[in-house]
């Protein structure tokens, strides 16, 4: 079974907002975010730990506590462990994130992808999100953006320990999927090329979105589109840079890439189509990918993301970014030829 069998519909809801990203958001705020998926008719809630030291896990449960647990899937993710003792959240070494969740829950974060705290991690999730089971695990961010030249000593890690651990899960049908959830394209070309483990899918955030997705396409895209698993496209916005905000991957966004997205806002105006429609449209034209998870930190968010998959956009639209080299010449486009 892979996630393409698994996921309810092309549109899921990242967590990662409810863990406090980037500001505080008060609680009402956040389950009443939760209630719009919900009412929208979302049922893929995708969620991590690492959000917030456990913070988006508690709320989602919160949120979702009492609603028919066969009616939604639910992924989380293992690698990180998050303890009762508080730590100083200014100290914490997090690569590229380290201010994403300056404002979430002050718990210590310990790193960790052996075996025994993959299973204690997912012990943890579950009682957080007070629910008896998940459908999906995917190993936390074994790359470069957070171990930087450690990262491939931690993959080996996860090897050993997180994959086999999970591999066994799926097998008992404890879980019925996992793999990597990871903002970079080289730990899944690594673990499509291993023997041995047997993963179901990837969630792979920021590599495959109008803005940056050379790499995936050319590396990734075809062999899991060959091997039948899928992809669940996060962050499709580029941490909003696509729909004006001023983050690309969790930083600044540099003057290439405001350039960028000011050339493609040009085109989208000419056809007077919404940026969000673009970047939704764009990610799931690729056969590979089974959903695309923005995060949503208001419910007013919800209705704009469900407006833009089902938002009219003309052939010409694609056809004019491809004019203009604004996406690869072999993406795949919501378009015949």
């Amino acid at each position: 079974m892979t996630l393409k069998d698994i996921l309810p519909g092309k549109l899921g809801f990242g967590a990662a907002p409810l863990g406090n990203m980037f500001r505080e958001i008060p609680e009402q705020e956040a389950l009443a975010t939760v209630e719009a998926a919900w009412n929208d008719g979302i049922r893929y809630f995708d969620n991590a730990p690492f959000y917030g030291a456990g913070l988006a896990e508690i709320r989602m449960g919160e949120a979702l506590a009492g609603r028919p647990r066969d009616e939604y899937v639910i992924s989380t993710k293992v690698g990180r462990v998050i303890l009762d003792e508080i730590e100083d959240v200014s100290a914490r070494d997090l690569g590229e994130k380290g201010d994403v969740f300056r404002y979430g829950r002050p718990n210590k974060i310990v790193n960790d992808y052996t075996h025994d705290a993959t299973l204690r991690s997912i012990e943890d999730s579950l009682k957080r999100l007070k629910t008896d089971r998940i459908e999906i695990a995917f190993v936390h961010d074994v790359a470069q953006d957070f171990y930087g030249d450690e990262w491939l000593d931690v993959f080996e890690t996860a090897r050993k320990g997180a994959f086999k651990a999970l591999d066994k899960l799926r097998d008992e049908g404890v879980i019925k999927a996992w793999g990597l959830g990871v903002n970079r394209v080289e730990p899944i070309e690594l673990l499509l090329a291993l023997e041995g483990p047997r993963p179901d899918g990837f969630l792979l955030a920021g590599r495959y979105t109008l803005l940056d997705h050379d790499r995936a396409l050319q590396r990734v895209m075809p062999e899991v589109t060959k091997r039948g698993l899928g992809i669940v496209v996060g962050g499709p916005y580029s941490s909003g840079a696509l729909v004006g905000g001023p983050n690309f991957e969790y930083a600044p966004a540099t003057p290439a890439i405001l350039d960028k997205v000011a050339r493609i806002k040009a085109i989208a105006d000419r056809h007077g189509i919404s940026m969000k429609a673009a970047g939704l449209q764009f990610s799931l034209a690729n056969p590979a990918v089974a959903a695309v998870i923005p995060g949503a930190s208001q419910p007013s968010r919800i209705a704009e993301d469900r407006a833009a998959l089902n938002e009219a956009v003309p052939a010409d639209f694609w056809r004019d970014l491809r004019a203009a080299g604004l996406v690869n010449p072999e993406a795949p486009l919501p378009i015949a030829g």
